[in-house]
């Protein structure tokens, strides 16, 4: 069985501190109005009463890194400079504590992609997969549910442990930690933390249901990826759905599982670096081809691109499974109201599977 201990309130900055000792920790704080994952800085209590405006995913995929830099040299001569390349530094063991449950699922969203599954031949990526094993997650389970959540729907659920080492559970007087793996429970074995309790235990699982009960109802989502295909070419429907949306990238830039990326060489003199940075689908430029052709000129095919793909080209490809953890960041934060959940069950009902 795996470790559980209980994390009292008043243990809470030694443990981070203890984690911090071996490893870069990041924690939510609260930046203005927003709430953002950040390097824990000793003796601040991490911003655990409201729920992350953003996922931890540039932990592991940064909005921008550097792939290698480059400098060029001798003298300009015939046969040209002589090129060095620098690889980046190794990447250190990180603990993303506070995390929410479907933020840990996004990662499990970017896995196949990057260790080449559902591929022919290798393309592995290093750089996230480097990251990806030397991080812990520390999942918070949620408590209460926001109008704009809908984790159950893709097989999650707010207390999940889906891709957590370790789960956190809010009870009276502090939380229940439960290790899901072997890193999980080596970050458990630390002095601030105390044994759990049977009644501990029984206090989360009472709070695992209550969480669970108040996300209702589960609609059938199995008809998704045939329905979406067969809108494809659909100009009316996908128009409408996309009358109000603005291409302003908010939903992309937030979305746990968006993992799209350009690549860029920047350079001044003889040295630069080649950046990977984040892209975004509802952008006019993402699909720009050097020729000054667009196949995705308008927003309304955009939008047929970021839902098709969550719902029905990613599963296609991996075993069904849908590339959204159901966060529910995409409806939150979309000025103006763009609902994704409301397009793919009308886009089952126009096809006739209701």
């Amino acid at each position: 069985m795996s470790k559980t201990k209980f994390l009292s309130p008043g243990a809470l900055p030694q443990w981070l501190s203890e984690l911090a000792a071996k490893a870069t920790v990041y924690a939510p704080r609260r930046e203005g109005r927003a709430v953002v994952y950040r390097p824990h800085i000793e003796g601040e209590a991490p911003e655990l009463a409201l729920r992350p405006t953003e996922s931890a995913k540039h932990v592991l995929f940064p909005r921008a890194e550097a792939l290698f830099s480059f400098t060029k040299q001798g003298e300009a001569e015939k046969s040209g400079r002589r090129l060095e390349v620098q690889e980046p530094a190794e990447p250190g063991p990180a603990v993303i504590f506070g995390a929410l449950s479907c933020d840990a699922r996004g990662f499990l969203s970017f896995d196949p992609v990057y260790e080449g599954s559902g591929t022919d031949g290798e393309a592995r990526d290093p750089y996230y997969l480097k990251r990806r094993e030397k991080t812990a997650l520390v999942v918070r389970a949620c408590k209460r549910p926001l109008s704009t959540c809908f984790c159950h729907w893709v097989s999650g659920g707010p207390a999940s442990g889906q891709g957590a080492d370790v789960l956190a559970t809010e009870i009276e007087g502090g939380f229940f930690l439960q290790a899901f793996t072997e890193r999980g429970d080596a970050l458990l074995d630390a002095p601030s933390l105390a044994e759990a309790t049977a009644e501990q235990r029984a206090e989360a699982d009472k709070a695992h249901c209550a969480a669970d009960k108040a996300m209702g109802e589960i609609p059938d989502l199995g008809p998704a990826q045939e329905s979406l295909l067969d809108l494809f070419d659909s100009a009316e429907f996908w128009r409408d759905r996309s009358a109000h949306c603005l291409s302003c990238g908010a939903c992309t830039y937030l979305c746990p599982t968006c993992y799209c990326f350009n690549i860029t060489d920047e350079s001044s003199g003889l040295a630069g670096v080649r950046l990977r940075s984040w892209d975004n689908c509802m952008s006019p430029q993402f699909t720009l081809e050097a020729s000054g052709h667009n196949p995705r000129p308008g927003k309304s095919a955009r939008l047929r691109n970021r839902v098709g793909h969550k719902f029905s080209y990613y599963p296609k490809i991996h075993g069904g499974r849908f590339s959204c953890c159901g966060c529910g960041r995409c409806i939150k934060s979309c000025p103006s109201s763009v609902d994704i959940r409301k397009i793919v069950l009308d886009a089952i009902k126009e096809v006739g599977h209701v």
